[in-house]
């Protein structure tokens, strides 16, 4: 059923449904289903991925997160939070046909600056890219793995 070819993350099974036209995806973390676009595509892996492979626990990931940037209502893809209300990772999503380019490293840049995340990721399913925020500099830093965010 699924209309997307795969992506550089492990093989996953995931649930899905035609409902009319529209295909759709189950989303285990927020227990729903969702409409299946490339972008969606994405995020499922990686969450998967953060949870299969990173230790990751459903509970620390959190979805379409609201980010107020200079005013306006934003949402980041994923946060990753610790044992409280720190954030421990922002990762931003792209379909597989996006570029990931000094664009799309502002945007989430620009959601970080309100979040304060220590690592920032983005993806569009092709290309994984990890950074770190270093404290001293200020400047974010390429990794070359994810950090480790189990709680």
């Amino acid at each position: 059923m699924n209309q997307f070819e795969p992506l550089n993350f492990p093989k996953f099974d995931f649930r899905q449904r035609k409902s009319g036209n529209v295909c759709q995806i189950w989303d285990d973390i927020r227990r729903q289903w969702l409409v299946l676009t490339p972008e969606e595509w994405v995020r499922q892996h990686f969450i998967r991925y953060m949870r299969d492979y990173l230790g990751v626990l459903p509970v620390q990931i959190v979805q379409e997160y609201p980010v107020n940037v200079s005013g306006m209502p934003q949402r980041a893809d994923i946060v990753v939070c610790g044992k409280g209300p720190e954030v421990k990772m922002l990762v931003e999503c792209k379909a597989k046909n996006i570029a990931l380019n000094d664009e799309i490293f502002a945007q989430a840049m620009r959601y970080n600056s309100v979040l304060k995340a220590p690592y920032v990721a983005i993806t569009n399913g092709l290309l994984h890219y990890c950074f770190e925020l270093d404290d001293i500099s200020g400047k974010y830093i390429q990794l070359s793995s994810f950090p480790d965010l189990r709680l």
